[in-house]
Protein backbone atom coordinates (compact mmCIF):
# COMPACT_ATOMS: atom_id res chain seq x y z
CA UNK A 1 0.00 0.00 0.00
CA UNK A 2 1.22 3.81 -0.95
CA UNK A 3 1.49 6.51 2.07
CA UNK A 4 -1.08 8.79 0.31
CA UNK A 5 -3.78 6.10 0.83
CA UNK A 6 -3.82 5.90 4.25
CA UNK A 7 -2.44 9.42 4.68
CA UNK A 8 -6.04 10.07 2.80
CA UNK A 9 -8.06 7.44 4.92
CA UNK A 10 -6.90 9.53 8.14
CA UNK A 11 -7.31 13.10 6.76
CA UNK A 12 -11.20 12.64 6.18
CA UNK A 13 -11.52 11.38 9.67
CA UNK A 14 -8.81 13.82 11.44
CA UNK A 15 -8.24 16.94 8.44
CA UNK A 16 -4.37 17.65 8.77
CA UNK A 17 -5.76 20.88 8.51
CA UNK A 18 -6.83 21.25 11.73
CA UNK A 19 -3.47 21.57 13.12
CA UNK A 20 -2.30 24.59 14.88
CA UNK A 21 -0.01 26.89 13.17
CA UNK A 22 2.74 25.62 15.46
CA UNK A 23 2.00 22.16 14.83
CA UNK A 24 3.97 20.20 12.73
CA UNK A 25 1.45 17.11 11.59
CA UNK A 26 1.61 15.08 8.69
CA UNK A 27 3.97 13.34 6.73
CA UNK A 28 7.06 13.91 8.36
CA UNK A 29 9.67 11.28 6.62
CA UNK A 30 9.07 9.75 3.83
CA UNK A 31 7.00 10.34 0.63
CA UNK A 32 3.31 10.30 -0.22
CA UNK A 33 4.23 7.32 -3.37
CA UNK A 34 6.39 5.07 -0.72
CA UNK A 35 5.19 1.82 -0.11
CA UNK A 36 4.74 -0.35 3.02
CA UNK A 37 3.86 -3.43 4.45
CA UNK A 38 3.61 -2.96 8.05
CA UNK A 39 2.29 -0.23 10.47
CA UNK A 40 2.92 0.58 13.66
CA UNK A 41 1.00 3.38 16.48
CA UNK A 42 2.91 4.77 19.26
CA UNK A 43 2.82 8.02 21.32
CA UNK A 44 6.68 8.54 21.08
CA UNK A 45 9.17 7.18 19.76
CA UNK A 46 12.28 5.92 21.19
CA UNK A 47 15.65 3.85 20.22
CA UNK A 48 14.04 0.55 22.01
CA UNK A 49 10.95 0.77 19.67
CA UNK A 50 12.81 1.90 16.27
CA UNK A 51 14.61 -0.74 16.81
CA UNK A 52 12.34 -3.53 17.13
CA UNK A 53 10.51 -2.43 13.39
CA UNK A 54 11.01 -3.75 10.18
CA UNK A 55 12.45 -2.48 7.69
CA UNK A 56 9.80 -0.21 5.23
CA UNK A 57 7.22 0.37 8.19
CA UNK A 58 5.03 3.70 8.72
CA UNK A 59 4.58 4.61 11.71
CA UNK A 60 2.05 6.89 12.82
CA UNK A 61 3.18 8.74 16.19
CA UNK A 62 0.70 11.57 18.03
CA UNK A 63 3.74 13.93 18.71
CA UNK A 64 5.91 15.27 15.54
CA UNK A 65 9.51 13.76 16.04
CA UNK A 66 10.38 17.46 14.11
CA UNK A 67 8.58 20.17 14.75
CA UNK A 68 10.40 23.24 13.62
CA UNK A 69 13.35 23.26 11.00
CA UNK A 70 16.47 21.50 12.03
CA UNK A 71 19.59 23.75 11.05
CA UNK A 72 22.09 20.88 12.18
CA UNK A 73 22.47 17.07 12.22
CA UNK A 74 25.06 16.53 14.86
CA UNK A 75 23.36 13.15 16.42
CA UNK A 76 23.18 14.81 19.62
CA UNK A 77 19.30 15.95 20.23
CA UNK A 78 15.99 13.76 20.36
CA UNK A 79 15.28 13.80 16.50
CA UNK A 80 18.99 14.25 15.21
CA UNK A 81 19.70 10.46 17.08
CA UNK A 82 16.91 8.83 15.72
CA UNK A 83 16.45 10.00 12.21
CA UNK A 84 19.97 8.16 10.72
CA UNK A 85 17.83 5.02 12.46
CA UNK A 86 14.79 5.58 10.77
CA UNK A 87 16.28 6.81 7.36
CA UNK A 88 18.62 3.58 7.37
CA UNK A 89 15.83 1.56 7.99
CA UNK A 90 13.56 3.18 5.36
CA UNK A 91 10.97 3.50 8.13
CA UNK A 92 8.48 6.35 7.18
CA UNK A 93 6.41 8.59 9.70
CA UNK A 94 2.69 10.68 10.01
CA UNK A 95 2.29 12.44 12.82
CA UNK A 96 -1.42 13.09 13.94
CA UNK A 97 -1.03 15.72 16.46
CA UNK A 98 -3.38 18.83 17.31
CA UNK A 99 -5.51 17.79 14.38
CA UNK A 100 -6.29 14.53 16.51
CA UNK A 101 -6.77 16.31 19.69
CA UNK A 102 -9.51 18.24 18.66
CA UNK A 103 -11.21 15.44 16.43
CA UNK A 104 -10.87 12.66 18.33
CA UNK A 105 -8.28 12.41 21.23
CA UNK A 106 -9.88 14.65 24.06
CA UNK A 107 -13.69 13.70 23.32
CA UNK A 108 -11.95 10.18 23.98
CA UNK A 109 -10.46 11.12 27.44
CA UNK A 110 -13.73 13.25 28.46
CA UNK A 111 -16.38 9.93 27.72
CA UNK A 112 -14.21 6.71 27.63
CA UNK A 113 -11.71 7.43 30.47
CA UNK A 114 -13.46 10.07 32.53
CA UNK A 115 -17.20 8.65 31.93
CA UNK A 116 -18.52 12.49 31.61
CA UNK A 117 -20.60 13.65 28.67
CA UNK A 118 -19.26 16.68 26.65
CA UNK A 119 -21.58 19.56 27.64
CA UNK A 120 -19.59 22.06 25.23
CA UNK A 121 -17.14 21.96 22.77
CA UNK A 122 -14.65 24.88 21.85
CA UNK A 123 -11.73 23.67 19.66
CA UNK A 124 -9.48 22.05 22.17
CA UNK A 125 -11.84 22.67 25.35
CA UNK A 126 -14.69 20.30 26.00
CA UNK A 127 -16.44 21.42 28.71
CA UNK A 128 -18.79 18.77 31.19
CA UNK A 129 -21.06 19.48 34.00
CA UNK A 130 -21.12 16.94 37.55
CA UNK A 131 -23.44 16.93 40.48
CA UNK A 132 -22.20 19.13 42.98
CA UNK A 133 -19.45 17.80 44.51
CA UNK A 134 -16.64 18.46 47.26
CA UNK A 135 -13.09 19.48 44.98
CA UNK A 136 -11.06 16.65 47.28
CA UNK A 137 -13.83 14.03 46.27
CA UNK A 138 -13.60 14.86 42.46
CA UNK A 139 -9.83 15.52 42.28
CA UNK A 140 -9.69 11.58 43.87
CA UNK A 141 -11.90 10.50 41.20
CA UNK A 142 -9.60 12.08 38.27
CA UNK A 143 -6.69 10.22 39.82
CA UNK A 144 -7.78 7.37 39.76
CA UNK A 145 -9.57 7.37 36.10
CA UNK A 146 -6.15 8.55 34.70
CA UNK A 147 -3.80 7.19 36.65
CA UNK A 148 -2.21 10.35 38.37
CA UNK A 149 0.77 9.31 40.31
CA UNK A 150 1.37 12.71 41.55
CA UNK A 151 -1.23 15.47 43.39
CA UNK A 152 -0.86 19.17 41.74
CA UNK A 153 -3.60 21.79 42.08
CA UNK A 154 -4.97 24.35 42.55
CA UNK A 155 -7.71 25.10 44.93
CA UNK A 156 -10.41 27.91 44.46
CA UNK A 157 -13.62 26.27 45.58
CA UNK A 158 -14.93 23.50 48.23
CA UNK A 159 -17.24 22.36 45.75
CA UNK A 160 -17.78 22.40 42.43
CA UNK A 161 -20.41 21.39 39.35
CA UNK A 162 -18.45 22.39 35.69
CA UNK A 163 -15.35 21.54 34.99
CA UNK A 164 -13.18 21.95 31.43
CA UNK A 165 -10.75 19.62 29.79
CA UNK A 166 -7.80 19.68 27.49
CA UNK A 167 -5.02 17.18 27.08
CA UNK A 168 -1.42 17.65 26.97
CA UNK A 169 -0.26 20.96 27.42
CA UNK A 170 -3.51 23.61 27.17
CA UNK A 171 -2.65 26.31 29.81
CA UNK A 172 -2.34 29.00 26.24
CA UNK A 173 -6.49 28.13 26.52
CA UNK A 174 -6.98 30.02 30.56
CA UNK A 175 -8.51 32.90 29.00
CA UNK A 176 -11.57 30.88 27.71
CA UNK A 177 -12.65 28.35 30.90
CA UNK A 178 -15.99 29.47 32.41
CA UNK A 179 -16.16 26.37 34.50
CA UNK A 180 -15.09 25.80 38.25
CA UNK A 181 -11.85 23.96 37.62
CA UNK A 182 -9.86 23.18 34.48
CA UNK A 183 -8.22 19.67 34.00
CA UNK A 184 -4.72 20.06 31.49
CA UNK A 185 -1.58 19.25 31.77
CA UNK A 186 2.12 21.10 31.96
CA UNK A 187 0.49 23.64 34.40
CA UNK A 188 3.13 26.24 35.74
CA UNK A 189 3.92 28.63 38.37
CA UNK A 190 2.95 31.30 36.77
CA UNK A 191 -0.74 29.61 35.08
CA UNK A 192 -1.37 28.41 38.58
CA UNK A 193 -1.09 32.44 40.08
CA UNK A 194 -3.29 33.38 37.21
CA UNK A 195 -5.99 31.17 37.83
CA UNK A 196 -5.63 31.91 41.47
CA UNK A 197 -6.71 35.39 40.48
CA UNK A 198 -9.74 34.27 38.27
CA UNK A 199 -10.68 32.11 41.09
CA UNK A 200 -10.83 29.15 38.70
CA UNK A 201 -9.19 25.40 40.42
CA UNK A 202 -6.87 23.60 38.49
CA UNK A 203 -6.19 19.80 38.38
CA UNK A 204 -2.93 18.84 36.74
CA UNK A 205 -3.54 15.86 34.58
CA UNK A 206 -0.22 15.47 33.33
CA UNK A 207 1.00 15.88 29.51
CA UNK A 208 1.71 12.08 29.53
CA UNK A 209 -1.49 10.56 31.69
CA UNK A 210 -3.85 12.33 29.62
CA UNK A 211 -2.48 11.96 26.22
CA UNK A 212 -1.37 8.20 26.49
CA UNK A 213 -5.05 6.83 24.95
CA UNK A 214 -3.28 8.10 21.65
CA UNK A 215 -2.62 4.41 20.66
CA UNK A 216 -6.21 3.46 21.04
CA UNK A 217 -7.73 5.81 19.61
CA UNK A 218 -5.92 5.50 16.48
CA UNK A 219 -6.30 1.91 16.43
CA UNK A 220 -9.96 2.40 16.75
CA UNK A 221 -10.08 4.55 13.71
CA UNK A 222 -7.82 2.36 11.40
CA UNK A 223 -8.94 -1.34 12.93
CA UNK A 224 -11.60 -2.03 10.23
CA UNK A 225 -9.29 -0.22 7.38
CA UNK A 226 -6.03 -2.54 8.54
CA UNK A 227 -7.90 -5.81 8.26
CA UNK A 228 -9.64 -4.94 5.09
CA UNK A 229 -6.06 -4.23 3.32
CA UNK A 230 -3.93 -7.07 5.43
CA UNK A 231 -2.09 -4.65 7.10
CA UNK A 232 -0.46 -5.92 10.57
CA UNK A 233 -0.61 -3.28 13.19
CA UNK A 234 2.16 -2.75 15.49
CA UNK A 235 1.02 -0.63 18.96
CA UNK A 236 3.83 0.73 20.89
CA UNK A 237 4.33 0.28 24.91
CA UNK A 238 4.50 3.84 25.89
CA UNK A 239 6.62 4.96 28.71
CA UNK A 240 6.70 8.16 31.03
CA UNK A 241 10.24 9.86 30.60
CA UNK A 242 9.28 11.04 34.07
CA UNK A 243 9.71 9.08 37.44
CA UNK A 244 7.81 10.25 40.58
CA UNK A 245 8.66 9.24 43.98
Amino acid sequence: MKIKEIYDFLNALSPFSLQESWDNSGLILGNMEDEFNNLAITLDLDLEFLESLENGALIITHHPLIFSGLKKINFDSYATKLLPIMIKKDLKLISMHTNIDKTHLNRYVMEKVLGFEVVNEDDFLLSGKIAPTSFDDFYKMIQEKLGLEYKKVVKCQETISSFSLTTGSGMSLLPQVKTDVFLTGDIKYHDAMEAKMKNISLIDIGHYESEVHFNTVVYAILEKYLKKNKILAIIGQNQNPFEYK
